[in-house]
């Protein structure tokens, strides 16, 4: 899993918080009306290979990465490596456990896959759980009214309790935007 493009483009000269009415250079297919709008959960990524999980984890530039680690690519504007480590050494290992043993509702087994990890002790429970649990990113909630434009999309984003939208072309390129890419109204 690569990092995924940010559908507008930050404000690397400003406030880097913030994104600008700009659209990311390869990301114009959203504005096109491309792809299936779909809920970003607040959590962690995790990734099932079919044998082993793992966390999705960045490294400083500046710092060593962890045992196992498999690095994906380094982002050129803040240096980080995206890529995985295996889960049991995560600092989400025991939330993962815990969300492992309550299984995937209707499924016998875990598909392979990327999930995101929510629940009381996963980034202050943005989500609301009352348990740990795993969502599946294929699964995910299809937002079928959200609008692609910069400035509907601040106030859709502002008035929904969503972390934000990962937006899916047929072809496999993804896109996103977070509620906090934008400046509260």
């Amino acid at each position: 899993m690569k990092k995924v493009k940010t559908l507008f483009e930050r404000d690397w000269d400003g406030d880097r918080r913030y994104v600008l009415p700009q659209v990311t250079p390869g990301c114009e297919w959203v504005i096109d009306g491309e792809g299936i709008p779909t809920r970003k959960y607040d959590g962690t990524c995790v990734m099932f290979d079919g044998i082993f999980w793992w966390a999705r984890r960045e490294v400083k530039e500046d710092k060593p990465s962890p045992e196992g680690f498999v690095a994906l690519g380094t982002d050129p504007e803040t240096g980080k490596t995206v890529g995985w480590e295996p889960v049991e050494q995560s600092t989400f290992a025991k939330w993962h456990a815990e969300a492992l043993s309550h299984g995937l509702t209707g499924l016998r087994a875990w598909p392979d896959g990327t999930y995101e990890l929510i629940g009381p002790k996963v980034n202050g429970n943005p989500e609301g759980e009352q348990e740990h649990r795993l969502q599946w990113h294929a699964i995910a909630e299809v937002l079928d009214d959200a609008p692609r434009s910069f400035d509907g999309l601040a106030t859709y984003l502002h008035a929904h309790p969503y972390e934000g939208i990962v937006w899916h072309h047929d072809d496999g390129r993804m896109c996103k935007i977070k509620r906090r890419d934008f400046r509260a109204p």
